[in-house]
């Protein structure tokens, strides 16, 4: 179903995503980012080369390494965030891994809400970020046929070799 932006719990038409959409995560540093919206994934995904979950102050923490663009490992950003949980998460290809799991705030054109994403090294895979059917719910629906109909985060429309 397409139709103008909603805001959450309020009634209306889900605005339209792309397969593959422009994403901001703000809270790790990360301004822009390639994302696969993927209905297949409960929850998102970031790529990130190295985890290391740690304790601090009585407080579980996580460390990690992110490269956010593409076909790029020159390009990295150093993060550390609260550790909300670990999961065993299956892959694709049915394998499970055990993955430390953050919430942070996900950027998608005008749009902002909190999300949880898990933390794998994605190194083989084309895309740096999954958005899950999970961060979907309840706000989009789905264009398989179409790209970045959201824009870029804050609103600025793509531009092909932008």
């Amino acid at each position: 179903m397409t139709g103008s932006p909603r805001h959450d719990g309020q009634p209306g038409e889900r605005e339209s995503l792309g397969w593959r959409e422009w994403v901001a995560l703000p809270g790790l540093g990360i301004r822009l980012v390639k994302a696969k919206v993927d209905t297949g994934t409960r929850t998102s995904t970031l790529h990130a080369f190295y985890v290391e979950p740690y304790e601090a102050d009585g407080v579980a923490r996580v460390r990690f390494g992110v490269h956010p663009l593409q076909h790029n490992s020159r390009r990295a950003l150093e993060c550390d965030h609260p550790l909300l949980d670990e999961r065993w998460v299956s892959d694709s290809g049915g394998h499970r891994e055990l993955r430390c799991v953050i919430v942070t705030t996900l950027v998608i054109g005008v749009r902002q809400f909190p999300v949880e994403c898990t933390l794998t090294n994605r190194d083989t895979m084309a895309f740096r970020f999954l958005m899950g059917r999970t961060a979907l719910a309840g706000r989009f629906s789905v264009d398989p046929a179409r790209c970045y109909l959201a824009g870029r985060p804050g609103g600025r429309r793509h531009r092909p070799g932008a």
